[in-house]
């Protein structure tokens, strides 16, 4: 896997509230978060972290707090209701749906939260909608912090019928309407009961995808599935029925979940299994797939969807929207499209926008515009057509076939494939019409071993870091990343240190501009030690990052001292997609 290349082509400053994201060069996939330790850490959320607490560190295996002082009526804040220990479990009382917003004052994304967290209760103040927000400064509130896991800010908690043990996790947008629509769908209806065809038709033309499920047995265990999905689905309006007659009049005789939408084909149905029932997953996947276009243009505001839609492989066509010549190009892409509907996604990036982020991601420039890219989302691989090859239906039907069908020859470092280039593991690779996944890497500049800290690129990255006569010490960074800026004078002085000594190689890779096959970066800066002899062994540096500390590690010859907390900017590996909102780097 491309040590840059962990997710797609999202800018970091996109990373979106909806959705998870994958992390990338320019966005991390998985958002950041604000680290609720003491040393407000930049790293990911680890799988289970709620344990690493401890069961010591909740009272009462989740009951709520020891007696205390009274209780107090709490104050409110532009409409949000402001908490502490001592006002919580009467909220609970008096609020059956309640929002707990969990922050911290020093946090950015709190402060980002909280204006559209404040329009959010007054949008659900002047329905007189049954449910409150509420907010507490964990940072001032350690115990209620420990007693609901928050490990990060902001965390979000919705607490139903006074529920204080279970609350469920909130996992909405960030904006005003859509935390006021999570929200509805929770203490109101998620599905609109349709009971004729007039009120089928004008749910139907109220929105530009509606889903509607016709179950003859409203009953039955499957409806219930159907309403909990439609619950987190804010972007799609829900109905249900089960009128004999909204059956006749949309050509149905058996349970079907239909999706309407104003575009493409119009509507997809998707017929629940009669033996098995409707399984939640695989109708979450239907309706993400058939409720995005066939063809989808890349910005700030469709880029959620497109990471979120869960389709393995991406093809980008590129091209220039202010020349005709190229606009003509984008009917063929979208003729070749609906064969490959669930397993490519068509995107189309305009390099005339504010895309230069996604042309750094694939290595290319807006003068190579057109030109068609694909993208693995599970593997990051990237395919080329063939050098010169027209834009047409016909050739990217072929490319897109060609992929799918594993007709791909080995990586190559150049971002034109079809002409040949330098490979990481042998000769030059041969030309032809069958794509090949590339790997990006920067030029070797002329001066790449002049300095005491050498500088490493995809190119030269094998011969230097598997030199069997040298013992090599490897910085993998981004320039973005904070902690990698602040060590820089400690890998300096290593480099500085151990100049004159043949043997040791002190280097840095910027792991966002150049990938490598088969290394795993977990987080920004990581330390990698190649000892000098045969076997490619590698192991991973998780010390202290100072010039004392490097020192014994290579003086021992790569013996690692006891590990310490030192923190990472995460570039974790592609998840399952869900809806985790963005949080603070530091």
């Amino acid at each position: 896997m491309g040590v840059g290349a962990l997710g797609p082509y999202l800018p970091r400053e996109w990373a979106g509230a909806t959705w998870r994201l994958l992390p990338g060069p320019w966005a991390p996939y998985l958002p950041l978060r604000c680290r609720a330790s003491a040393a407000m850490e930049c790293q990911l959320l680890p799988v289970l972290l709620l344990l690493l607490l401890g069961a010591s560190g909740l009272r009462g295996q989740g009951q709520g707090p020891e007696e205390g002082p009274p209780e107090e009526e709490p104050p409110e804040e532009d409409g949000v209701l402001v908490l502490t220990q001592h006002s919580l479990d009467r909220a609970l009382q008096e609020h059956r749906a309640l929002l707990v917003e969990f922050y911290a004052p020093w946090c950015g994304h709190c402060q980002a939260l909280a204006p559209e967290y404040s329009k959010a209760a007054a949008l659900l103040a002047a329905e007189s909608a049954r449910a409150t927000l509420a907010k507490v400064d964990a940072a001032a509130e350690p115990e209620l912090a420990r007693e609901f896991g928050v490990t990060e800010y902001p965390t979000l908690k919705f607490f139903l019928d006074g529920n204080r043990t279970h609350p469920e996790d909130y996992t909405g947008p960030r904006e005003a309407e859509g935390i006021a629509e999570w929200l509805r769908r929770r203490v109101g209806a998620s599905a609109t009961r349709l009971q004729d065809e007039q009120g089928a038709q004008a749910l139907i033309d109220a929105g530009d995808v509606v889903v509607v499920g016709f179950f003859q047995d409203l009953q039955d265990e499957d409806v219930a599935t159907f309403l909990a999905l439609a619950q987190d689905a804010l972007d799609m309006t829900f109905g249900l029925t089960d009128r004999p007659q909204l059956f006749q009049k949309f050509g149905l005789t058996e349970d079907t979940v239909v999706l309407f939408k104003k575009f493409d084909e119009g509507r997809a149905d998707f017929p629940v299994d009669t033996e098995l029932g409707l399984d939640s997953g695989d109708l979450s996947r239907f309706l993400v797939t058939h409720s995005m276009h066939l063809v989808t243009e890349f910005n700030s505001q469709t880029s959620p969807k497109i990471f979120a839609a869960k389709i393995l492989n991406h093809l980008l066509l590129f091209v220039n929207q202010t020349l005709a010549a190229h606009r003509q190009l984008l009917e063929g892409f979208r003729e070749a499209a609906p064969p490959f509907r669930g397993q490519v996604l068509f995107v189309v990036v305009d390099v005339a926008a504010d895309n230069s982020h996604v042309l750094q991601y694939f290595g290319l420039k807006s003068e190579e515009a057109p030109t068609l890219r694909l993208i693995n989302m599970e593997t990051s691989k990237k395919y080329a057509p063939a050098a010169g090859e027209p834009v047409t239906a016909a050739a990217v039907t072929t490319f897109c076939r060609a992929v799918l069908g594993g007709q791909v020859q080995v990586p190559c470092w150049t971002a034109h494939c079809g002409g040949g280039g330098w490979s990481l593991w042998g000769p030059p690779v041969s030309t032809g019409l069958a794509p090949q996944p590339y790997l990006l890497s920067q030029d070797v500049p002329p001066d790449w071993d002049q300095r005491p800290v050498k500088t490493l690129m995809g190119k030269n990255f094998e011969q230097v870091a598997y030199d069997e006569a040298k013992n090599v010490f490897v910085k993998f960074y981004a320039p973005w990343c904070s902690h990698c800026k602040e060590m820089a004078p400690a890998w300096e002085a290593l480099a500085e240190k151990y100049r004159d000594r043949e043997d040791i190689v002190i280097a840095e890779l910027d792991a966002t501009a150049n990938e490598l096959e088969g290394l795993r970066v977990a987080g920004f800066p990581t330390l990698l030690y190649f000892p000098a002899g045969p076997g490619r062994k590698v192991i991973e540096y998780k010390s202290s990052r100072d010039l004392e500390t490097f020192s014994q590690f290579l003086d021992s010859g790569g013996e690692l001292p006891a590990p310490t907390e030192e923190p990472a900017a995460p570039v974790p590996e592609p998840p399952a997609n869900s809806t985790v909102e963005p949080k603070e780097e530091l």
